[in-house]
Formats: C-alpha cells, sequence, structure tokens
C-alpha cells in the first residue's frame, strides 16, 4: 500500500473507533436507562401488593392493587424461606428461587433485581421481603426492552458501517489533496533521477511544512544547478588556459629536441623560458585545484590573528616585490576560521597589490574590525571593469602581458564566501585599487 491507502485506512479505523466506543456507551446508557424503568415498576408494584394471612404459608394470599389503565400487573410469587412458592390463581408457571432468594425471604439478605427465562420469556424479576420468613417475587417481562435494545443495535451497526465508509472516502479526498504537493515533489525527484535536469522546479504555493519543504527543494535543486554550472565553466575554462602554456611548452621543447640553437647563451635563454613556464603551469593547476577544493566546507576552523597572519605574509611579499614598499597598519583582529585558506586569500590580495604598483610605490595594509584593507597606487581599474575583476580567468586588457592565471582574486572571493564574509574593490580618491576583506 502506499502512504495515500494507509492514511485513508488509519483515518477509517480512527472514524470507526471513535463510532464504536460512543455506540457502545449510547448502548449501556440506553440499557440502564430502560431496566430503571423497569426496576422502578416492579419496586412499586411489590409496595402495592397486600398479603392476607389465613392460617400457615399454604393460607398466604395476595390482594392486589387494581391496575393502571393499560399497565401490566406483573407475574406474582410467594417463597417462604425454605423456599416453597405459591402462585396466585392466574399463574401455573413457577419462578425459579435461587438461595439468594431464601435468604431474602428469611431476612438475611437485601432486596435484589435479577433476570431469568420461563417458558422462553426473558424477565426482570425483584425478590422483595414482605414479612417474617417470607419474601414476594414480582418479574415483568423484558420483550420491550429486548426488541429497542435490538433495533438500537441495529441502527448503531449501521451508524458504525455508513460512518467507516463515509470516513473512508472523506480520508482518500483529505490524503489526496494533502498529498498532492508530495506527489508532485516526487514526480520531480523522478524527472531529476532520470533526466539529470536541475532545472525542474516544484510548485510551492502553501505556507506549511510541505510548502516550505518545496522550497528547500527547490533552493536545493537551484544550488546543485549552479554548482554544476560552475563545475562545467571550471573545466572549459581551465582548458583553454592551459592550452597556451602546454602549446608554448611543446614548441620549446620541439625546438631544444631539434637541436637547431647551437648558442649556449641562447640555449640557457631558452631553458630559462621552459622553467618559466613550467611554474606558470604548476601556478595555475595549483590555483585551480585550490579553486575546485574551496566549493568544499572547511573543517579546520579554529581561532584565527588576521593580524599576525598579515603581518607574516606582508613580510615575504616585500621579499617577492622588493621594489615596492609595504606599510601595514595592524590592529589585534581575531576571527574565526580556517587559517590556511585566510593566508591564501589574504597572500593573493598582497601579491595583486605588488603585482600592479610601480617601482618605489607604496601598498598600504590595514587590520581592523574584522577587514583586511589592501591599497595600492597602481593604474588602477576601469570603472566598467569593477564587476568582474573577482570573476574566474577574467583578466583586465592592461593585464593580459603580465604573468598569472587569472584565479587568485576569484580565489579571494571564494574563501570570503566560505568564511559568510565578502571582499569588494574601490577606486579610492588619488587613484590605485583598494581591496578590502571582510570575515565577520
Amino acid at each position: 500500500m502506499n502512504f495515500g491507502q494507509r492514511l485513508t485506512i488509519l483515518v477509517a479505523a480512527a472514524v470507526a473507533l471513535a463510532i464504536l466506543i460512543a455506540s457502545a456507551s449510547l448502548y449501556v446508557a440506553v440499557q440502564t436507562q430502560l431496566l430503571n424503568g423497569v426496576d422502578s415498576n416492579l419496586t412499586t408494584l411489590a409496595a402495592e401488593i397486600e398479603i392476607v394471612h389465613s392460617g400457615d404459608f399454604n393460607g398466604i394470599a395476595f390482594k392486589l392493587p387494581p391496575p393502571l389503565l393499560g399497565g401490566p400487573t406483573g407475574y406474582l410469587q410467594l417463597i417462604d424461606a425454605d423456599g416453597h412458592a405459591a402462585l396466585t390463581g392466574n399463574e401455573k408457571t413457577f419462578l425459579p428461587v435461587a438461595k439468594a432468594d431464601k435468604d431474602i425471604a428469611a431476612g438475611a439478605a437485601p432486596d435484589r433485581f435479577w433476570e431469568t427465562s420461563a417458558e422462553k420469556i426473558h424477565l426482570r424479576v425483584l425478590t422483595s421481603h414482605v414479612g417474617p420468613g417470607i419474601a414476594i417475587q414480582v418479574a415483568r417481562p423484558l420483550t420491550e426492552v429486548d426488541s429497542t435494545l435490538a433495533q438500537l443495535r441495529l441502527v448503531l451497526l449501521l451508524v458504525l458501517v455508513g460512518g467507516v465508509l463515509i470516513a473512508a472516502i472523506l480520508g482518500f479526498l483529505v490524503a489526496r489533496a494533502a498529498l498532492r504537493p508530495v506527489t508532485r515533489l516526487t514526480a520531480a525527484v523522478e524527472h531529476v533521477t532520470a533526466t539529470g535536469d536541475m532545472s525542474q522546479r516544484v510548485a510551492a504555493s502553501e505556507n506549511d511544512e510541505l510548502g516550505r519543504l518545496a522550497l528547500n527543494f527547490n533552493a536545493m535543486l537551484a544550488a546543485l544547478e549552479d554548482s554544476l554550472r560552475s563545475q562545467r565553466q571550471l573545466v572549459a575554462d581551465a582548458s583553454h588556459e592551459l592550452r597556451t602554456p602546454l602549446a608554448s611548452l611543446r614548441t620549446n621543447i620541439e625546438v631544444l629536441e631539434a637541436g637547431k640553437i647551437r648558442d649556449v647563451a641562447d640555449r640557457r635563454r631558452l631553458l630559462a623560458d621552459l622553467v618559466g613556464q613550467v611554474e606558470q603551469l604548476t601556478r595555475l593547476v595549483q590555483d585551480l585545484i585550490d579553486l575546485a577544493r574551496g566549493d568544499q566546507p572547511a573543517n579546520i576552523y579554529g581561532d584565527v590573528r588576521l593580524d599576525l597572519i598579515t603581518a607574516e605574509l606582508a613580510e615575504k611579499a616585500a621579499g617577492h616585490w622588493p621594489q615596492v614598499h609595504f606599510v601595514t597598519d595592524l590592529d589585534p583582529t581575531p576571527v574565526n576560521g580556517d587559517p590556511g585558506r585566510l593566508e591564501r586569500a589574504i597572500a593573493n590580495l598582497l601579491d595583486n597589490a605588488g603585482k600592479w604598483s610601480p617601482d618605489g610605490a607604496t601598498v598600504e595594509v590595514a587590520v581592523k574590525d574584522g577587514e583586511v584593507r589592501v591599497r595600492d597606487h597602481g593604474p588602477g581599474i576601469a570603472p566598467e571593469d569593477l564587476p568582474h575583476v573577482f570573476d574566474r580567468f577574467w583578466r583586465a586588457p592592461a593585464a593580459r602581458g603580465l604573468p598569472g592565471s587569472g584565479l587568485g582574486l576569484a580565489i579571494v572571493r571564494q574563501v570570503a564566501e566560505a568564511h559568510r564574509g565578502a571582499i569588494h574593490a574601490e577606486l579610492p580618491p588619488g587613484g590605485g585599487t583598494l581591496m578590502v576583506l571582510r570575515i565577520p
């Protein structure tokens, strides 16, 4: 059975149980009320019967009250403490006498109501003490009561069956309506599984748990679609970027292999060019690896001092770019993050500033309130290029001849987003570029 069928059966079973409990309670209440009426009638009848004494037990007679208009007179029997019974002149059938009835006749037990059958008639009997060693038994047939209860049982059975059928139908309709969003969600999952199409979306109009589930599912599909698109773009861009250094390497190796370069100095220049191309290729591959790994959540988070990391990296950058002066203004700034990835991001910012700074220029580095600010005094960025400086493999027209893969700032943005931070570029007064890395 599917979930809708199980829900329908559960609803029908719950309604059936509720109707059954209500029906049983109603039946017991009606039965008690009817028997109380009979008992009241028997009590009244027994109280109005007068005993006429004329010697021994066999001489005792009944003096019956006049019957009510249309009312029953009951069935009467006199018993003694030994169990002997005496009938009125009209009765011919003796009622059974139990030990409890003898005790009532002897005055050793209270009056009691009980039921029996005589000549296939269901009777309700009152045994009541009326004198020394004597008790009277007044009986009324329960034919009307039994008939009423039989009709009531039939009605309650029909109510139960009808209620269960109606509950099953309503349960089916409710389950189908309630599970319609789940059905749409299931169809969307099956479509994505079968086709790999991440553009599938689920309508989510309801503002409830199922609606939120559909919204989250759509968000998950959108994230998967973006991730897949980014992976494909990364592969395409990486293939394009790797093609140029590989072609250059192949050309230089073929020249060396041909042995046409006889001059030692030319050979050394070619070998140095090969080493530089290998280093460029190595940096590109490492950047690609970092960029790919950056999509994975970091699990080495801990307390990190941005000011200490920046001070160490600024010292290294000064050694790498000796013609540039790196000036630092660092306040103690503890954050929670991945130290390795934060180091890579800050190093890329410093390397980018050193690359664009002319000889003798100054790079200003400041750390304060969770921000790393790196300002160079180079040519700056064209305003139309600002939205693209953090894109993968994007390089400004003026940077096409400079070394680099075009991935450094993209890695910075990825690190910032992984730490729920941000990175942006500004064009400060006086020229140059200001990069601001924010780590909350």
